[in-house]
This record gives C-alpha cells, sequence and structure tokens, in this order.
C-alpha cells in the first residue's frame, strides 16, 4: 500500500516536473506562456508514467543489475515505446497527431527519432541515481496518512481534468470528422475557430498545440493515392529517359556510321582483307596458284596506293 501511494505521488511530482520543462522550452520558442499538456492543469501525465515506469523497471532489475548502461537501456526502450503507444492513441482515438518527427533523423513512423530516445535514457539515469535518491526520502518523511490523502485527492482531480480535456477533444474529433477540407492545413483553421468560439478550456488547448495535425481516413487514403500517383510517374519518368537515351544512342551511331568518309571504309575493308589473308596464306605450303593470286592481291594494292589522293577521295 505505501508504496503504490509512493508510486502515486511519484506520477505526479514527475509530471508536473516535465509540465515546467515543457512550458519553459515553448516560452523561449514563442515568448509566452502556453500551457502545455491534453489536460487543463499543471502536469503531463507522459513525463510521470515514464518516471514511473523506469523506477518500478530499475527497481525490479536491481537484484540482477543495476548500473548507468541498465539504467540509460531500460529508459530508452520504455520511455520509447511509452512516446509511440500514445501518439499512435491520440491519433486513433481523437484523429490527431500532436507530435510528427517524420522529417527527423533515424524516425520511427513520426513517433519516435533517436534524439529523443537518447535524451529518455539519460533522463532515466538523471532520475534513478540522483533525483529519486533524494525525492523519494522526502515523500517517506511525510506520514503515510497525509500522503494516502494528497494521493486520493491528486487521482480524483487528475480524472475529472480528463474527464473535462476528453470532452474538449471528442468536440474536436467531431469537428474534424465534419470537415469537408482535403488537407490537414485546412482542418486546423477549422479546428482554431471552432474552439476559438467556446470557453477559455477550449481555446487553452488550441493554443497548447499550435502544430497538432489532424487526420481522417478521408485524408489519409487522399494522401495515399497521391504517394502512390507520385511512384506512378516518376517510374514512368524514368522510362521514358530509359527510351530516348535508347533512341538517341541508336541515332547516334546511325549518324556516325553515314558521316564516316569512303576512303577509311575502303581503308578498314583492306586491312581487314589483309588480316584474314594473313591468317589462312602460308608461303611455304601455298600451291603456284595461290602464290600467283597473292602476287596481284599486292600489285593491285600497290597500284591502289599510288593513285593520287584527291583522286581516291572522289571515289
Amino acid at each position: 500500500m505505501e508504496q503504490l501511494v509512493d508510486l502515486v505521488l511519484l506520477f505526479f511530482a514527475y509530471s508536473f516536473l516535465g509540465w515546467c520543462i515543457e512550458v519553459t522550452l515553448k516560452y523561449q520558442e514563442f515568448h509566452r506562456f502556453i500551457n502545455r499538456g491534453f489536460l487543463t492543469g499543471p502536469i503531463l501525465p507522459i513525463y510521470g508514467s515514464g518516471a514511473v515506469l523506469i523506477t518500478v523497471a530499475v527497481g525490479l532489475l536491481s537484484g540482477f543489475e543495476s548500473g548507468y548502461g541498465t539504467t540509460f537501456a531500460v529508459s530508452f526502450v520504455l520511455c520509447g515505446a511509452l512516446e509511440y503507444l500514445t501518439s499512435y492513441f491520440l491519433e486513433k482515438r481523437f484523429h490527431a497527431r500532436w507530435w510528427d518527427y517524420s522529417k527527423k533523423p533515424m524516425n520511427l513512423h513520426g513517433r519516435v527519432w533517436i534524439g529523443n530516445l537518447v535524451l529518455f535514457g539519460l533522463g532515466g539515469v538523471l532520475i534513478i541515481k540522483l533525483i529519486n535518491p533524494v525525492l523519494l526520502p522526502l515523500i517517506g518523511r511525510i506520514p503515510l496518512r497525509i500522503r494516502a490523502l494528497a494521493a486520493v485527492v491528486l487521482v480524483t482531480v487528475f480524472f475529472a481534468d480528463y474527464l473535462m480535456s476528453h470532452f474538449v477533444m471528442k468536440m474536436v474529433k467531431d469537428g474534424v470528422d465534419r470537415s469537408v477540407a482535403d488537407n490537414t492545413e485546412a482542418i486546423s483553421r477549422e479546428i482554431r475557430v471552432l474552439l476559438s468560439d467556446k470557453t477559455v478550456f477550449h481555446r487553452r488547448f488550441a493554443e497548447a498545440y499550435p502544430e497538432v495535425i489532424y487526420r481522417t481516413e478521408r485524408i489519409n487514403a487522399r494522401m495515399e493515392a497521391i504517394r502512390a500517383e507520385t511512384e506512378r510517374l516518376r517510374a514512368e519518368a524514368e522510362r521514358h529517359v530509359d527510351e530516348l537515351q535508347a533512341k538517341l544512342s541508336a541515332e547516334t551511331e546511325q549518324l556516325a556510321q553515314s558521316v564516316e568518309p569512303s576512303l577509311l571504309i575502303k581503308n578498314s575493308l583492306l586491312a581487314s582483307q589483309d588480316a584474314l589473308i594473313a591468317s589462312l596464306y602460308d608461303e611455304a605450303s601455298a600451291t603456284e596458284e595461290q602464290r600467283a593470286l597473292m602476287r596481284e592481291i599486292e600489285e593491285k594494292k600497290e597500284r591502289l596506293r599510288k593513285r593520287p589522293l584527291l583522286r581516291a577521295l572522289h571515289e
């Protein structure tokens, strides 16, 4: 019971710390306060869930291995899986993607990428080796009854916040499904207008995730059709280029043959004939008739060589 209470408090502590980190980063980027997160309250459950998962997993492995490398690997894998599954669930449930790493190197379906995974590993080492050894004793100093009461209150507020946020996101999902726009940018503009006309809780969501990507099955199908058509056009263009290159090569060879001087052709022919005769004719074993024919060929070649060059060119 006490361990469960401590894990619940640990979850909320790291969820709040994660919210502070996100708010600080967005303030540096946009120079204004942005209440980050799916929930309205100052917590980001994905941070708390990751910290609790790491704490439990490393605790279970402490009897076998508790080095820095093991802690890094466990954090790397568990937090990466958590981020991927969270992205997948939110997209399937609400037709929206809160983050997209498609343009980052070494990403998996745009849901996780190597840079964040390394940070998860380092963060896990920081949690296990530095923060938990300080935070857990501080929590342990609080009487168990007060800790349990605080855990119950926090969980109750958390679920109330979740229900309200779920209602907002349900409205957003319905807006996405009703939209007749055929691209994510147009849908995003419609959703911002829809939320701007509602309460402060609705507007907060639009401000918290200005880069959210809305997707529907219709848009996904259209994007897939565009990718298929692009691939078909690329393959067809490559085929046309290959055919054009082959045709150009054939025409170039034909042109080269058509402009080749007759004198060069004659010389090439004579050289080929000489090579053939040399391979077949043997002076020692030749008959008198073959020798006479050979002398006749040599005489005619000599007469041809003595002709003036200009006359030879006109033949």
